[in-house]
């Protein structure tokens, strides 16, 4: 691509058409549809939405651990997802071998770091305590705060054996000790959800949110717990993190039905599911929610601007002049093809969301 190009006649999500201006890697400006110049114009003829690049707040990029691994690009901008941000692969042991691995690659990658010093090179990486390793998990945060945004605790029962919420409680004394939030997968008990969500504070995420597990945030009736209620007000963050076994469309539509919204929408992909779904891309995750009957600007801003906020990093969440060009076209297009759920339930859209090209760090890339 050019040193200086033109998309032009994209549509931003409110349906309004421009010309986006990019040069030296940046966006240099917005203008009226039809009027940018530039050495290279591509026009998407108003056919084709832009977004802020798309930031995807679950995923899994340590290729070497399996089956929860991927390459950053496979999941990353060939998806359409200009920012990754792994939940928790590798604890303090191996986190520099994540950093290393993700040095050649052109997604922009963030990290979670897990709470468990052998990450997921065991699934059941909480069900010994002496994993738990503070010192460890401090050296590792010092040595790349700029790398971590957060810890990682999954907490359900083939993960945590024996030891129930105790290692949340540690989790939690970890993020007091560091300053960073804490993202905690939900799943199958014990512990009971409502010890989990006792012990939740502002700013941390819980994933899985709409698991159609016997202990997710719904009763038997489909309404939401009091401790989920109460959690949210102390803001507390919804991430949906779909994955293998973690997104229900019943859970969903009820949690829709009781206006229980995500905050952010994000795939937990990885090699497994990105080739053989439920899951397949961040893409299909979000054709499920228009499926849902959510509107295109509440999906679209779950992967941009809340995401970005969250990460305290507004400038990956718009889409402004000066700024670093990250962004993401895509069309929304018929279909009748099924999207499963986790649960293997089929449900036929009317439409999809199909991903056009990327522009990562300034660089425009089909897809």
């Amino acid at each position: 691509m050019k040193n200086c190009f033109v998309l032009q006649n994209v549509k931003l999500v409110n349906g309004n058409s421009v010309d986006i201006i990019v040069e030296n890697n940046k966006i240099q400006s917005i203008v009226p549809a039809g009027t940018g110049t530039g050495e290279y114009v591509r026009d998407f003829k108003h056919k084709v939405f832009v977004s802020s690049g798309w930031i995807d707040m679950h995923v899994h990029a340590f290729p070497e651990f399996d089956p929860y691994g991927d390459e950053v690009d496979e999941i990353g901008y060939k998806t359409g997802v200009t920012t990754i941000v792994d939940a928790g692969s590798t604890g303090a042991d191996r986190l520099p071998d994540l950093v290393n691995s993700c040095k050649n690659s052109k997604t922009n990658v963030f990290a979670f770091l897990n709470i468990s010093r052998i990450g997921l090179k065991r699934i059941d990486e909480l069900s010994d305590l002496s994993w738990l390793d503070e010192e460890a998990l401090k050296k590792a945060v010092a040595a790349h705060k700029d790398f971590i945004v957060g810890l990682k605790a999954r907490i359900s029962k083939s993960v945590v054996g024996p030891n129930g919420v105790e290692p949340l409680k540690v989790a939690r004394k970890f993020s007091k000790d560091t300053d960073l939030p804490l993202m905690v997968h939900i799943g199958s008990g014990p512990p009971d959800i409502n010890e989990v969500l006792d012990l939740l504070e502002n700013k941390d995420i819980i994933t899985h949110y709409l698991n159609g597990k016997a202990n997710n945030l719904f009763d038997e009736a489909g309404k939401p717990l009091p401790k989920l209620l109460d959690a949210i007000n102390r803001g507390v963050h919804l991430d949906v993190g779909h994955g293998n076994a973690s997104f229900s469309f019943q859970t969903a539509e009820q949690a829709k039905e009781h206006g229980i919204h995500f905050d952010t929408i994000s795939t937990d992909i990885y090699r497994k599911n990105r080739m053989h779904g439920p899951v397949y891309s961040m893409a299909s995750v979000l054709s499920k929610f228009l499926y849902l009957g959510y509107p295109l600007q509440e999906i679209i801003d779950a992967v941009t601007v809340n995401a970005a906020n969250w990460l305290k990093k507004p400038e990956l969440g718009r889409i402004a002049s000066g700024d670093l060009a990250n962004l993401t076209l895509f069309s929304i297009e018929d279909a009748v093809t099924p999207l499963l759920d986790s649960e293997g339930e089929e449900r036929i859209p009317g439409q999809k969301i199909v991903v056009k090209g990327v522009v990562i760090n300034g660089e425009y890339i089909e897809c």
